[in-house]
């Protein structure tokens, strides 16, 4: 019998105008609504955070949580990748180039992105198509590895 798969979860700057829009981009390419998501503020976000041992300010990555194990920077935006309709799998042959190389141009992104795509003073406000996927207050996280 095949066993059901267990959505992966997506942290994300609630505040960050640029994740904003790339969760958009996800949860249209997700048919399969392989992720769930949850802001890096939140409490839920916060006790994944917490629970993977990851810094809970540091707000300038993005946490991909699958199968139990941890991804973080360039790593997780390509499994992101990897899991979505159409051709955006064909982007996974990325994670050939060594990490220290794409989290280089990641962290140029992530350093820069208030400034270049703008900021809001409160989270993304999930539409009702959302709301579903959006992991709330309380969420506990299982115990899981960190990869990168």
């Amino acid at each position: 019998m095949f066993k059901k798969k267990r959505p992966a979860v997506l942290l994300i700057d609630g505040q960050c105008l640029l994740c904003n829009g790339i969760t958009r981009f996800v949860v249209k390419r997700d048919k399969a609504k392989t992720f769930q998501f949850a802001s890096l503020q939140s409490e839920a976000g916060q006790q994944f955070l917490r629970d993977g041992k990851l810094a809970t300010g540091d707000l300038n990555t993005f946490v991909m949580i699958q199968n139990g194990k941890y991804f973080i920077k360039s790593s997780a935006a390509l499994r992101v990748l990897r899991e979505l309709d159409g051709l955006w799998p064909l982007l996974y042959v990325f994670i050939a180039v060594p990490q220290a190389w794409r989290n280089v141009f990641y962290d140029l992104i992530a350093q820069n992105r208030y400034r270049w795509f703008g900021k809001t003073d409160v989270c993304m406000l999930p539409t009702n198509e959302l709301k579903d996927r959006f992991m709330e207050n309380g969420v506990h996280a299982q115990q899981t590895e960190k990869t990168e």
